[in-house]
């Protein structure tokens, strides 16, 4: 194929998902049956007798923006993410990972930053669906399998990208709230799949076992959008005018 002939990937992305603020009552049960099947089901972090209707929540889902990434053709939900503010002080009002996670913490670097509380959030919860992490012919990981949902290859290559635009979905709420200092609790391979991108966590704590093996990273907005890859940079502007609509 010729250089100029070549599909980018916010062009491939785009002709076979959407993404959208989950704002409406329908589109957040749709995240947290996600979240249920992703937590609950498969990784086994949440037990799936604390979630009877087949939803996984928490008491940060009410105060919290949510993102949705659907699967056109299918009408699957495919991924989600949320972006909890902060509301008061860490003391006071802790954020997830302050409450559940405090322990991993440097305390004493976090602090050094000075940074404007109201100007904090916790990107989390990010999950994509287990029939979209897998391609054919790979090995069965822990990222699952397709689960005999039928993809065509052109779709498949595009199941690497939900992560990324999960993330991405999260960075354009924190412009629209104005909460551009990030914090978020990751496994290793989400921060090392980012910096490929151009896109470098600054790590600010240790290894804890909380939903799986996680530590603590913190990026700035400014960081994230500056230094994004080209053409990441195009599927980026493509999520935020979908969520800003």
């Amino acid at each position: 194929m010729e250089p100029g002939n070549k599909v980018s990937v916010a062009e491939s992305f785009s002709r076979f998902f959407s993404v959208a603020l989950a704002d409406q009552a329908e589109q957040k049960d749709l995240v947290y049956r996600i979240r249920y099947r992703v937590y609950c089901e498969e990784f086994k972090y949440e037990s799936t007798d604390h979630f009877p209707n087949q939803m996984e929540m928490d008491d940060y889902d009410k105060s919290s923006l949510h993102c949705l990434i659907t699967h056109k053709e299918s009408g699957m939900p495919a991924g989600c993410v949320r972006l909890v503010p902060a509301d008061g002080d860490r003391m006071t009002s802790p954020l997830p990972f302050e409450r559940y996670c405090s322990e991993s913490l440097n305390v004493e670097m976090i602090d050094a930053m000075k940074l404007d509380r109201h100007s904090v959030c916790e990107i989390s919860r990010l999950a994509v669906d287990g029939a979209f992490r897998r391609r054919s012919g790979e090995t069965l990981t822990r990222f699952g399998e397709i689960n005999g949902f039928q993809f065509s290859p052109q779709e498949q290559r595009t199941f690497s990208s939900i992560a990324v635009a999960c993330f991405f979905a999260a960075t354009v709420l924190t412009e629209m709230v104005e909460k551009t200092n990030v914090f978020a609790m990751m496994e290793p391979f989400l921060p090392r799949m980012m910096g490929k991108s151009g896109i470098h966590f600054q790590r600010v704590g240790k290894d804890i076992d909380y939903h799986g093996i996680r530590a603590p990273y913190f990026i700035t907005t400014q960081s994230a959008l500056e230094n994004m890859h080209p053409e990441l940079k195009e599927l980026y502007q493509w999520i935020r005018a979908n969520i800003y609509k």
